[in-house]
């Protein structure tokens, strides 16, 4: 227990953010560090609540979070670390952008400001690196196995790192030109610098993990080869079919995935070409996102770093209340009102609207048809649905248009056909307790087998399938 009456003496201190104005001239991370004093009075908050619902209920990965709390509080720092690495092989990941469902599900949560989990997690791993306590862990020795690991976010890298510490030897390929997968491409430096994923592959390097970029597995490389190849092998390669919109004037220059956006933004800060003719700019643009979630949230913060001269951001569910309803108690996630650091430097946020048409020329597109619409009360099964409201149809100019509306499964190319792999009604790979696939050797680890989710689940499960890898290469 950290100090029993600490929640009671200290109030909430969030992690400070650069201001407005300065940040949006720049794409480095927009969220600053704590003093370490006070930092060690957040952590004093922690209580003593009996079943740390923060851990137990959560925390995807358990980390054991009242037990830093505790070691950060008693200055013991190099003690936090070793516990946080513990269940979590990328916490300077997690600490900078998981959502963190842990702090809603914290005790004082219920009727006070909870307890800022994630920025302590945060600081314990970077003192680490800043202290040279977190080093290359290789194998005491080698097994004689060799694992493929296809796909280095951050379910491959977490089961890579797990299978490489046991002895085996590892692959992991990835189809783009650097290792990072999603963490790399996906999330604007603004909330994860890259020099932050560098530093950790550089660890993976010397625990004798091989990166082997460019090289797109099923077609690059065929199944067969690796299956004559490798003793096991993990998917990791996320759910990256993305969720798209087939209104009329789909097909209008103009119009693309989130996705293709982040992605080019992230190369060309990374150095990486992207040829002038396929860059993606919100310059000088009038930009709309249709999609309220995270990705979306980093299309505006990305679009206002660019020049764009305005921003609309759709959302087709209604606006989220500001206080928790009945039906959504502690310690389920909240789904109450939020705004993000991007939407906090400028975009006109709309809720219950959907898009009817885009409409332009072969120049492109110029403006979206959209209407209100209402929804129902929930039904038994919780369900909702919604109808539109009559001659509630507006229109809203638009240079750029961006569909961030989520991910529906992975994709279903070479790799997942030529492995025969069996999969759900909803497109995800099926797999048993192990994560092993319907074909023996075969693992999947992270959203390729449940969907878009969190990086934090992300990196459990690919821990989830080293496990299995081990034990199946054990009974092979």
């Amino acid at each position: 227990m950290v100090k029993p009456t600490g929640f009671l003496e200290y109030p909430q201190e969030s992690p400070p953010y650069r201001q407005v104005e300065e940040r949006i001239r720049d794409f480095r991370e927009v969220e600053t560090f704590l003093p370490r004093d006070r930092l060690e009075i957040q952590a004093a908050r922690c209580m003593d609540c009996g079943i740390p619902y923060c851990h137990a209920f959560g925390c995807p990965v358990k980390n054991r979070i009242p037990e830093w709390n505790d070691m950060v509080y008693r200055k013991q720092w190099r003690k936090a670390l070793s516990l946080l690495h513990a269940t979590c092989n990328l916490p300077e990941m997690t600490g900078r952008v998981c959502p963190a469902p842990c702090e809603p599900a914290c005790t004082l949560s219920i009727n006070l400001p909870p307890v800022t989990i994630r920025h302590i997690e945060l600081q314990i791993v970077e003192r680490g690196w800043e202290e040279g306590w977190i080093r290359p862990e290789p194998a005491p020795r080698k097994t004689g196995r060799r694992v493929g690991v296809v796909g280095s976010g951050p379910a491959g890298l977490a089961a890579a790192q797990q299978l490489a510490r046991k002895g085996h030897e590892v692959v992991v390929f990835e189809k783009a030109g650097r290792a990072g997968g999603l963490l790399r491409y996906g999330i604007p430096d603004f909330k994860l610098e890259k020099w932050v994923i560098d530093r950790r592959l550089e660890q993976m390097r010397a625990e004798e993990v091989i990166f082997e970029t460019g090289v797109n597995v099923g077609t690059d490389i065929t199944v067969r080869y690796l299956q004559n190849t490798l003793d096991a092998i993990v998917i990791a390669t996320g759910a990256t079919v993305p969720r798209d919109l087939p209104a009329p004037g789909r097909d209008l220059p103009g119009v693309h995935f989130a996705m293709d956006f982040l992605t080019q933004q992230n190369m060309v800060i990374g150095g990486e070409d992207v040829p002038g003719e396929q860059r993606i700019t919100a310059k000088g643009k009038r930009v709309v996102v249709i999609g309220g979630g995270d990705t979306g949230s980093d299309c505006v913060g990305t679009s206002r770093r660019q020049g764009a001269v305005e921003i609309h951001q759709l959302e087709l569910l209604p606006k989220p209340p500001e206080e928790r309803f009945v039906h959504n108690p502690w310690p389920t996630w909240p789904i109450i009102m939020r705004t993000s650091s991007s939407q906090e430097e400028g975009c006109t946020r709309l809720w219950s609207v959907s898009t009817k048409e885009f409409l332009g020329d072969e120049d492109g597109v110029k403006t979206l048809r959209c209407v209100r619409i209402e929804w129902s009360d929930p039904d038994e099964n919780g369900r909702s649905t919604f109808r539109e409201i009559p001659g509630s149809e507006f229109e809203i100019a638009a240079d750029l248009v961006l569909l961030a509306m989520g991910f529906v499964h992975v994709e279903h190319g070479p790799l997942v056909r030529d492995f025969g792999l069996a999969r759900d009604d909803r497109g995800n790979l099926v797999v048993d307790s192990d994560l092993m696939t319907s074909t023996p050797g075969v693992f999947a680890a992270g959203d390729s087998m449940v969907g878009a989710s969190l990086v934090v689940r992300a990196i459990d499960y690919g821990r989830i399938a080293a496990e299995g890898v081990n034990r199946y290469l054990a009974g092979k």
